[in-house]
């Protein structure tokens, strides 16, 4: 094996996607010392996308301070890639960038004033990672931060939360439309999950953010008004768009408000890095996650991987903590392999030994492939 692109999404509950790198590529270094290494850290637009982007590709992080989930100060960040920005609205109104639980009072105001920050910095391309949140407010905060103006029924202004969304009388959007002229903003989601309803945001991933059966129950019945307010008073339907429910609706508010794009986060990340042109003369792409299934074979990013390489006939190899798919389908995916790292169904075990399980399995996997190499006829 002469070259080889090492590629996962994060083993999530126990090891990053810059970890798995890391032992991937040990591996591989030690059974073949001549091999040419690319490794690309991937995420799914939550926490840890911006570093996933600085470790793929040279730019710079910016940090400022800017409003947290509650109005508290926090420091935010963003990563400049010249003229794109990548924007990860975890870093400041996410789960573990905000301790408290109050879904109904989060905001996404920060993540307005990060984008806001990157766009007076020169950036004219926005990609903006929804994952993570601690929000269902969705992204009026941000849209407010832009230069939205929202108008209860009264007249007043304020800045609608997943609490206020019924309140909305009135919305002018004369200034965000000034001020995102010419700037393309594109959601990176791993998400199909609509604004509402038993599959929408609020039943779904409120619960997660500390939301009881009550407050779901507001939360999904204001998202429902809120999409009727921009359906009547915008003229936009985004109620039923796969993706819109993601970060709390946040990828609604955006194509409403924003004019953004929702697409898999991993193609964004593919592109930026030059996936496609990295495959010319590479013998194997590596990538995994930490539980492979269904979904996995529904856009998501270990698929978008292996549906890209095989376009170019690069056998793909999957290592999985779990290997939950259908494996006769993998073919079609163009998937020439799966091995499962887990030695056990004891979750406590699993995040102790996984890095071990890990290296082990790789050193298996590789001795096989030293030993009989897979050629491109076997995923046709």
């Amino acid at each position: 094996m002469d070259k080889c692109i090492i590629i996962p999404d994060s083993f999530k509950g126990t090891m990053t996607s810059p970890e798995v790198c890391s032992i991937m590529s040990a591996a591989v270094k030690r059974r073949f010392p001549g091999c040419q290494v690319i490794t690309i850290p991937i995420a799914d637009g939550g926490e840890g996308t911006v570093d996933c982007f600085l470790k793929a590709k040279a730019g710079e992080k910016v940090t400022l301070t800017v409003q947290d989930a509650y109005g508290g100060p926090i420091t935010g960040f963003y990563g400049c890639f010249g003229d794109t920005a990548v924007v990860e609205m975890a870093a400041v109104a996410g789960m573990v960038s905000n301790t408290r639980r109050d879904t109904l009072a989060a905001s996404t105001y920060g993540v307005g004033q990060l984008i806001a920050h990157a766009i007076g910095s020169g950036a004219t391309t926005i990609l903006l990672g929804l994952g993570g949140s601690c929000t269902s407010d969705a992204g009026c905060g941000m849209a407010t931060a832009l230069g939205m103006r929202f108008f209860d029924a009264a007249g007043r202004a304020f800045i609608p939360t997943g609490g206020t969304l019924d309140q909305i009388a009135k919305a002018d959007r004369t200034e965000i439309d000034q001020r995102l002229a010419g700037i393309r903003i594109c959601c990176m989601c791993d998400t199909n999950k609509v604004m509402y309803g038993p599959d929408g945001a609020a039943y779904v991933y409120a619960p997660q953010k500390g939301a009881g059966p009550e407050e779901v129950e507001i939360l999904d019945g204001n998202l429902r008004k809120f999409a009727a307010f921009i359906r009547d008073e915008l003229g936009i339907d985004v109620s039923m768009i796969p993706g819109g429910g993601a970060a709390g609706a946040m990828g609604a508010g955006a194509v409403a408000f924003m004019g953004a794009e929702l697409k898999p986060g991993i193609g964004y990340i593919m592109d930026m890095v030059g996936f496609d042109e990295q495959l010319q003369g590479t013998d194997y792409v590596f990538t995994g996650e930490g539980s492979f299934d269904a979904q996995s074979l529904s856009g998501k990013a270990v698929c978008g991987v292996a549906e890209r390489a095989a376009a170019q006939h690069v056998p793909v190899i999957v290592i999985a903590g779990r290997n939950k798919s259908d494996s006769s389908v993998l073919p079609e995916h163009g998937i020439a392999a799966i091995y499962e790292t887990a030695r056990t169904d004891d979750f406590a075990v699993i995040q102790k030994t996984c890095r071990e399980d890990l290296a082990s399995t790789m050193d298996i996997v590789l001795a096989k492939i030293a030993l009989a190499p897979i050629v491109d006829r076997d995923i046709q």
